[in-house]
């Protein structure tokens, strides 16, 4: 890989590329960055990428303090990490953990939440459409509800709403992460910790998705 090439599509451990689970690899010198921090190395793992989706997807939203923010699944790893990076900027914000809050979503009534940061879209996501005031932003980064919306387009042209589609970071997110997590601004969330011969067992209670915030491995001393 030239380490000076600039991808046009996202290119991720783990994702796209392998070595998410390896106990070492390589990577471009301009995505390293330096921490000042007295948190453990488990605890600072608990950051990437959770926290950094999270907070490209408030950026891209432009949530600015003082406004009401809406995260759907709230209890998982990058909805917990947009809690708190939300009210890091000074918003108020609406956590929704199960997808049967349709009615809680309604009684908010419509033109109450300025962004809605979406992890979850499936059947219930014309909801987060109502709730949304007139100029509103939404922003997704996932869909573990179900990738298929109904969308009615008059709700999208006559509420003047902006959508953000959140998978590549823009350059400034991961270093303002960083800022925030030497500054203490931002509290490390690991649910559990397992070392790297149980990766069998961490991805079962990834899956049972009992927890809240961050599953993390260890590299075996």
């Amino acid at each position: 890989m030239d380490d000076d090439k600039v991808l046009e599509t996202p290119w991720y451990f783990g994702s796209e590329c392998d070595g998410g689970f390896a106990e070492y690899t390589r990577v471009a010198a301009r995505h390293a960055y330096r921490i000042v921090s007295n948190l453990s190395d488990l605890e600072l793992a608990s950051f990437p990428c959770s926290y950094s989706t999270a907070e490209n997807m408030l950026t891209r939203a432009s949530v600015k303090s003082g406004e009401t923010v809406l995260v759907t699944g709230a209890s998982g790893g990058v909805g917990s990490a947009a809690v708190q990076l939300a009210s890091a900027r000074g918003a108020r914000v609406i956590a929704v953990t199960s997808p049967g809050k349709t009615e809680k979503l309604k009684a908010l009534g419509a033109g109450q939440v300025d962004v809605v940061i979406d992890l979850v879209a499936g059947p219930k996501w014309p909801s987060l459409m109502d709730v949304l005031r007139a100029g509103g932003r939404y922003a997704v980064a996932g869909a573990i509800g179900g990738p298929l919306v109904e969308l009615d387009v008059r709700t999208l042209y006559l509420k003047d709403l902006r959508f953000f589609g959140c998978t590549v970071l823009e350059p400034q997110v991961f270093g303002n992460l960083v800022e925030l997590i030497e500054r203490g601004d931002i509290s490390r969330l690991v649910a559990e910790a397992y070392p790297l011969c149980e990766i069998v067992a961490a991805q079962k209670a990834f899956g049972e998705k009992g927890h809240i915030g961050k599953i993390v491995l260890k590299l075996d001393q």
